[in-house]
């Protein structure tokens, strides 16, 4: 397993709590290399770079499956109206479990949802 984290301090907290289990890669998503090799994500990002994300996870025709938490209005807008044609016959977009306010610290302004991404 791969963890992706950019602040210095909590790729380190992850290190220490995880050890071995998982490779931590500090680094903007945004400049993340995908696998070559089939792959899943699951991901918390920052709400900011949730388009960017996304955008990248479907520039790979590795990618499996991908649960993202989100605004939640940013994956309703992603499942009316998924990216691309090309990514509409590839993978099917769906809302997941919605994610509550105080799940998150400190707590977010908005509502989340997990998306779903799946390969058809």
């Amino acid at each position: 397993m791969v963890a992706v984290e950019l602040n210095e301090r909590r790729a380190a907290a992850l290190r220490q709590r995880f050890g071995d289990k998982i490779t931590v890669v500090r680094t903007d998503l945004r400049r993340l290399r995908l696998p070559s090799r089939p792959f899943r994500v699951v991901a918390s990002p920052p709400y900011r770079a949730c388009s960017d994300l996304v955008a990248l996870l479907l520039t790979s025709d590795r990618l499996l499956s991908a649960d993202l938490v989100l605004q939640r209005a940013a994956a309703r807008r992603l499942v009316a109206s998924p990216p691309g044609r090309r990514h509409t016959s590839q993978y099917m977009f769906a809302l997941g479990m919605p994610m509550p306010r105080r799940a998150f610290v400190p707590a977010p302004h908005v509502d989340s949802v997990v998306l779903q991404v799946r390969r058809r």
